[in-house]
């Protein structure tokens, strides 16, 4: 993996990613000539036990842009401005113009409430150059190098002493809420664990007293064993629609054995990761011949300078869902109660999935 440090003209920070040396005479572009000017806060909920962060200057960031701009262009055209440079690279990571968490961080305003100064960071991840693209339709070797980019991300951004987690994430489609259509993701790096990864390690932590090994290791044993759910099994690496799905068609991709991170995943490790999330990701797009909406969330051990081998890297991949005339989204008991209600049993949506033949070269 190769790297090029740049700074944006408003004072963003970008990191390019490729598979071969990067010409170090690039530069980083940008649409905006001013530093950060907005500025975010958090605020606690007293009933729930956690914080909520405010971003106000959110509401002026890019939305639906015209079909004549290309925010993904190389920099040729002055008039069409672009967040990533012309040349060789393969992943762009650069600073979100438009933060949650981190930019421009000022005291709090002083409410009937705790607040605080939302620390922390915000990163957009340009999979490629290519805008017609997907991360499904990626070479192995491109999705490789993406899953090394979170582990070197992970590692820098937890190395901070303010950042106690890490989430990667891609949301993808109309469907999820998506603006911007150009294969990319997101890297949100919290100030605190935020409560659903801090149930889970919970949870973990638990399990892992009481057993001594990870409990998602030891549940895709289970997996494995009763089979009816697998989609992908690699000397190192799992898919399956687990049996507990709180959505149709919700996929969970891991290693097999428990690794905390990506920055802890070894190389033979990363490449059959890659494969699994590649052969979900081309199921998903074949089974209604069309590109598949979703939220792909990256669950991690916190970044907190503990050691946490209860943890165990995994992804889980959260999609919409057609049934006829209607997607499924959050209903009132799921959103106020937090218990979800299925309408679809996870193995037949499994058999779906099973049914739908890929080919990886």
């Amino acid at each position: 993996m190769h790297t090029l440090e740049l700074t944006k003209p408003d004072g963003r920070r970008m990191t390019l990613y490729s598979r071969a040396p990067l010409d170090a005479s690039l530069q980083a572009p940008s649409p905006f000539a001013d530093p950060l000017t907005g500025s975010a806060h958090l605020r606690w909920h007293p009933l729930r036990g956690e914080w909520i962060t405010y971003a106000a200057h959110r509401q002026g960031r890019t939305f639906l842009p015209p079909p004549e701009y290309n925010p993904l262009a190389p920099m040729t055209d002055p008039t069409n401005p672009t967040e990533v440079p012309a040349g060789a690279w393969d992943i762009a990571v650069f600073e979100n113009r438009f933060p949650s968490l981190g930019g421009n961080v000022v005291a709090p305003p002083e409410m009937i409430v705790p607040t605080a100064p939302a620390e922390g960071r915000c990163e957009v991840v340009v999979f490629t150059q290519d805008r017609t693209a997907s991360l499904g339709g990626l070479p192995l070797d491109h999705i490789d190098l993406l899953l090394a980019t979170w582990g070197d991300r992970t590692a820098r951004l937890g190395a901070e002493e303010k950042i106690q987690y890490v989430l990667p994430f891609e949301n993808r489609g109309a469907e999820v809420g998506v603006t911007l259509h150009h294969p990319h993701g997101q890297i949100y790096a919290y100030p605190v664990v935020p409560p659903v990864p801090a149930r889970m390690t919970q949870v973990a932590q638990e399990h892992y007293q009481r057993n001594g090994r990870a409990l998602l290791e030891q549940h895709i044993e289970s997996e494995r064993q009763d089979g009816r759910r697998m989609l992908y099994e690699g000397p190192h690496a799992v898919a399956f629609v687990p049996v507990c799905a709180r959505y149709p068609y919700e996929v969970w991709i891991a290693p097999t054995r428990a690794v905390q991170s990506f920055a802890h995943l070894d190389t033979a490790v990363r490449a059959d990761l890659a494969r699994a999330l590649k052969t979900v990701l081309l199921k998903y797009d074949t089974l209604w011949d069309r590109p598949f909406p979703y939220l792909m969330a990256w669950y991690q051990a916190p970044t907190d300078g503990e050691d946490h081998p209860e943890w165990h890297l995994h992804a889980q991949l959260s999609p919409p869902y057609r049934t006829r005339d209607r997607l499924k989204y959050l209903a009132g008991t799921e959103l106020a109660a937090g218990l979800f209600a299925m309408d679809a049993l996870p193995e037949d949506k499994a058999a779906e999935l099973q049914a739908v033949q890929v080919r990886i070269e």
